[in-house]
C-alpha cells in the first residue's frame, strides 16, 4: 500500500509540477520489466515481476491524472530482456511471441484502460516481424490494438535513434522512418534531439517532405488519429507555480514522498 501511494504521489508531483511549467504530458510511465542486463532500462524499470509493474504503473498514471495529464506506457511490447540499448544500437529479441506476451506484454494488457497512449520500443523480435515494434503492423494493429484491446494514442519513439534508422537491413532518412511509424499504426512520430539542430531546419525539412509524400499518396492523414490527438489534450488549466507552492494536495504529496 505504501508503495503504490508513494508511485501515485510521485505521479502527481511530476505532473504538477510540468504542468506549472507549460509541460502538459510525460511520456512515463516505464513498463519494461528489470531482468537485471539491459544496457538502457535498468533503474528506469519498476521490477521484474509483471504484476508489480502494472500496480506501480497504473499508480503512477493515476498521479499523473489527478495533475490533469495523460500517461503514456512504454517500450510496447518490452525493451527489458535485450542488452543492447536502442539509441545507439538496433536490439534484437529472440523470444517467441508466446514468450514475451506471457511476460513483457502483460503490463500493457492489464493496463489498456489506464493508459492515455503507449510508445512502441525500437527493438526487432524476428520471431513474430521482421520490422522494429514501431514500424510494425502486426504488433501495432493486430497485437497492441486488436489482441490487446489498447484503444488510445500510439507515439512512435524518438525517430532520431538508431534502432529506427534501419529497417529491414537498409538504412532510412527521418522521413522514411516518419511515414513507416505512421503506415504501421502510430498516431504521432517524435524526432526529438533533432529539433534544436540546425535551429530546426532537420524539423522543417521533415515536416515539408511528409507534406510532399501525402499530395504522392504515399501516405494519408488518419481522422480517427486526430481523434486520438485531441483526447489527450489536457481538459483543465494547470496551477500556475505559485498556486502549485500553496496548494495542500501538492504538499501532502510531497511528504508522502519524504
Amino acid at each position: 500500500m505504501a508503495a503504490t501511494q508513494a508511485a501515485t504521489a510521485a505521479g502527481y508531483v511530476m505532473g504538477s509540477e510540468l504542468r506549472a511549467c507549460g509541460v502538459d504530458l510525460s511520456f512515463a510511465p516505464v513498463l519494461d520489466l528489470d531482468y537485471g542486463e539491459s544496457s538502457v532500462i535498468g533503474e528506469r524499470s519498476f521490477h521484474r515481476d509483471p504484476r508489480v509493474v502494472a500496480l506501480l504503473a497504473k499508480s503512477v498514471a493515476h498521479g499523473l491524472l489527478i495533475a490533469g495529464m495523460g500517461s503514456c506506457g512504454k517500450h510496447f511490447p518490452g525493451h527489458g530482456f535485450v542488452k543492447a540499448d536502442s539509441h545507439v544500437d538496433v536490439p534484437v529479441d529472440r523470444r517467441s511471441l508466446k514468450a514475451i506476451l506471457a511476460e513483457d506484454a502483460k503490463p500493457f494488457e492489464w493496463l489498456n484502460l489506464s493508459l492515455s497512449a503507449v510508445m512502441p520500443a525500437h527493438v526487432i523480435y524476428p520471431k513474430v516481424d521482421t520490422r522494429p515494434a514501431g514500424f510494425s503492423v502486426r504488433w501495432l494493429q493486430e497485437i497492441l490494438r486488436e489482441q490487446l484491446g489498447f484503444g488510445g494514442l500510439i507515439f512512435s519513439d524518438d525517430l532520431g535513434m538508431r534502432g529506427a534508422r534501419v529497417l529491414e537491413g537498409r538504412e532510412i532518412g527521418f522521413t522514411e522512418a516518419a511515414i513507416a511509424a505512421l503506415h504501421a499504426g502510430c498516431d504521432l512520430a517524435l524526432l526529438c534531439n533533432q529539433s534544436v539542430e540546425a535551429d530546426g531546419q532537420v524539423i522543417d525539412a521533415v515536416l515539408q517532405e511528409l507534406s510532399e509524400a501525402a499530395q504522392q499518396g504515399k501516405w494519408q492523414p488518419s481522422e480517427e488519429s486526430e481523434g486520438r490527438r485531441q483526447l489527450i489534450l489536457p481538459e483543465k488549466a494547470p496551477l500556475t507555480w505559485d498556486e502549485l507552492m500553496h496548494d495542500p494536495a501538492y504538499h501532502q504529496a510531497l511528504q508522502q514522498l519524504a
